[in-house]
């Protein structure tokens, strides 16, 4: 009488909760000292249930106990977290579940077989409440008598042989069998996602017992821990770890793939050949996965024989930088006598040191190089000296090699304009205003070749410089407002200030 449960599932409201607070202030009846208060799956409780609730918590009666119980406990304000006392009940281990169900199926004379109960054990997932249903549900259908393959049958769960046997094929890289053994899955009604779930499962197991350390987290049946220990001495390292990604990755995508069957025997042609695709190399990091097809290849060299060479057939270097000269032919036909001789007779390194001579391929190319400095020096020897003079001559002929040219606008630009020299090498160009000037720099680089060819002088330069006329006055415009336009108007005509008062206008 003295103990009340009460469903936040069903119950969540406020009126429940106060419902509930108002029965705390009676004191229980004869025989007992406490109350016990408890709400189950509390987390169901709307956030005005919480706040109402919150105050009997902070000051309950001496005789009364809460009890919270909760799955999800992240789902619980913290302020009535902080006023509870949490326990944390962890889940039951697979072999306590099946020792648990072994004495009950002793109890009640249920003949049933080990491996079985570990199947309904690791259906549960540590649950034993379901446990106990599905071992119920079992007994029922199988006249108290369970075994390993009737309980998969109801369970609809995949054998474990099928896994041993299909890895048996993966080791052989026999990709017909393997897909044959999926297909036999499928037809007895597996989805592709429990295959690869199962799968996935079967190779995490196989790691857990390669290792010694880790073996106690393998929760299965005696009779197949000898199966996975027999099965992880044949597997490789490497190859084990690369299926679980594999599998892992398989089954993200498994939802995306529109095909799912195909989805799955690549999964399977994959697993196939992943022993000679990949594998472990171990460095100075640690286990490094490596390509087998990115291994370098060795480069063969042919062997050079090793021949010695005496000293007196090396020759010895004798410098004499200071005696080098530079000879150059002046005629085309002493050039070719040069180049025979030195193709004929061998020169020791100190003669070769002090002649330099051209080989006969280069003949062309040699006397355009002296045709071009000799051209050079002839038109520095014979250069017009710059005067004011031949100043004005070079500037009208450039101006009638525009006008030859139909460029009209810039030769009455370059009319406007007027030079003066201010060196011997170099000339003033005067404008009047800043359009003149883009007309003549427009023509830079054909003005300063006319001139240099005219007064034969590559030396020579010009500048550009703007002066305007005295007196003249450029008009500037100013942009002007509503008001002077309206003055402007008013001036010259009068009426119209007489027809803006009468009409009310405004200048808008």
């Amino acid at each position: 009488m003295n103990i009340h449960e009460l469903d936040a599932a069903s119950n969540n409201s406020v009126d429940d909760i106060r419902l509930l607070t108002e029965q705390v202030r009676f004191s229980p009846q004869a025989g007992s000292k406490y109350k016990v208060y408890i709400i189950d799956e509390v987390h169901m409780l709307s956030s005005n249930a919480f706040n109402a609730f919150l105050k009997t918590l902070e000051e309950p009666p001496p005789h009364a106990i809460f009890i919270l119980a909760t799955t999800e406990k992240h789902k619980i304000l913290p302020t009535i977290l902080s006023r509870c006392q949490i326990f944390d009940f962890k889940r039951i281990t697979n072999n306590d579940t099946v020792d648990h169900l072994l004495e009950i199926c002793d109890k009640e004379n249920i003949k049933a077989e080990k491996t079985a109960l570990h199947v309904i054990a690791q259906k549960s997932e540590g649950c034993m409440r379901d446990s106990l249903s599905i071992l119920d549900k079992i007994v029922s259908f199988t006249n108290g008598e369970l075994t390993y393959k009737n309980t998969l049958e109801h369970l609809n769960i995949l054998d474990e042989d099928y896994f041993f046997q299909l890895y048996q094929f993966l080791l052989k890289q026999d990709t017909g069998s393997a897909l044959l053994m999926f297909d036999e899955i499928n037809r007895k009604g597996f989805e592709g996602d429990t295959f690869i779930a199962g799968f996935a499962e079967f190779f995490r197991n196989m790691l857990v017992s390669a290792d010694p350390k880790v073996v106690s987290l393998l929760e299965v049946a005696d009779d197949f821990k000898e199966k996975y220990a027999a099965a992880a001495k044949q597997a490789n390292l490497s190859f084990v770890i690369s299926a679980l990604n594999v599998l892992n990755e398989s089954e993200i995508n498994y939802r995306l793939s529109k095909n799912k069957r195909l989805h799955v025997e690549m999964m399977l042609i994959k697993l196939c050949y992943l022993q000679q695709a990949l594998q472990l190399v171990e460095n100075e990091s640690g286990l490094v996965k490596k390509k087998l097809n990115d291994n370098p290849r060795t480069v063969s060299f042919r062997a050079l024989k090793v021949v010695k060479a005496s000293e007196a057939a090396i020759p010895k270097f004798q410098p004499a930088l200071s005696e080098a000269k530079l000879i150059v032919e002046e005629t085309l036909p002493s050039i070719k006598k040069t180049a025979t001789a030195s193709t004929t007779k061998e020169e020791t390194p100190a003669a070769s040191a002090q002649t330099i001579k051209s080989p006969s391929p280069s003949l062309g190319s040699l006397q355009k190089i002296r045709q071009q400095i000799s051209s050079k020096n002839s038109e520095n020897n014979t250069s017009v000296p710059l005067l004011e003079e031949t100043l004005t001559d070079a500037w009208k002929s450039f101006i009638e090699f525009l006008k030859t040219s139909n460029n009209h606008t810039a030769a009455s630009n370059f009319l406007q304009a007027y030079t003066t020299v201010t060196s011997d090498t170099s000339f003033e160009i005067i404008t009047e205003s800043e359009i003149q000037r883009s007309f003549i720099d427009a023509e830079r680089a054909t003005l300063i070749g006319h001139m240099q060819h005219w007064f034969k002088n590559r030396s020579l330069s010009y500048k550009v410089t703007i002066k305007e006329k005295e007196g003249e006055i450029i008009p500037v415009e100013v942009p002007i407002g509503k008001k002077q336009i309206y003055q402007n108007m008013i001036e010259e005509y009068p009426l119209i200030k007489e027809l803006k008062e009468k009409l009310k206008l405004d200048l808008n």
